[in-house]
């Protein structure tokens, strides 16, 4: 089965509005969530390794993390 490169963007990102963290292995995937992020203007972290990508989401302000 593929899946639709926004349909997998579109998952990625509404993962990260809600504060969860994301992986994406393909290049292509990995751009557009780049692009994606900037427009949304969200506040993350991309840690890129050999194997994907991890989007992660920070936290505005770290004395409220439990």
């Amino acid at each position: 089965m593929v899946i639709p490169t926004k349909s997998l963007l579109n998952q990625k990102i509404e993962q990260l509005k809600n504060g969860e963290n994301a992986f994406a292995e393909s290049p292509e995937l990995i751009r557009l969530l780049e692009r994606d992020v900037a427009k949304e203007n969200l506040n993350v972290v991309f840690d890129k390794t050999p194997a994907g990508c991890w989007i992660i989401p920070q936290r505005e302000d770290p004395k409220n993390w439990k």
